[in-house]
């Protein structure tokens, strides 16, 4: 559906809550897309680390672009996360990748990592193709 870095980046600057947390498209390409956040005060939880919710959010784009790169439009129907380890850098990192393209839906893996190559979560949605 994009075709090009800067398109995606104009469609989704409307995913106000992520775009105003930070969050950014880095790259994106048929085979995989790579978003990433400062992580900065506004992402703290109330014990000084990330907030679960920001570092989900963050799979959960990556998880958008991919998916509507894939087919347009698509919508996440099912999401889980597993959180590994609280990030030690200063990014974060979230890499999805397509693990099956079906007829009505796609399942999309997105690992989320910190800019010391610290795992912090792993993240699995399915996309329903609208």
């Amino acid at each position: 559906m994009f075709n090009s870095l800067e398109e995606v980046r104009e469609y989704f600057k409307n995913d106000l809550f992520a775009t105003n947390a930070g969050m950014q498209i880095d790259s994106f390409s048929s085979d995989e897309v790579v978003c990433s956040v400062e992580i900065t005060e506004r992402l703290q939880n109330a014990n000084g680390g990330v907030m679960g919710g920001a570092i989900f959010t963050l799979a959960d784009l990556a998880l958008a672009v991919m998916a509507n790169n894939i087919h347009f439009p698509s919508v996440a129907s099912q999401v889980s996360i597993n959180y590994l380890s609280a990030p030690k850098g200063k990014k974060l990192f979230a890499k999805s990748s397509c693990i099956k393209d079906g007829r009505t839906t796609t399942v999309i893996k997105v690992d989320v990592y910190d800019d010391t190559d610290r795992d912090v979560a792993c993240f699995i949605g399915t996309a329903f193709k609208k």
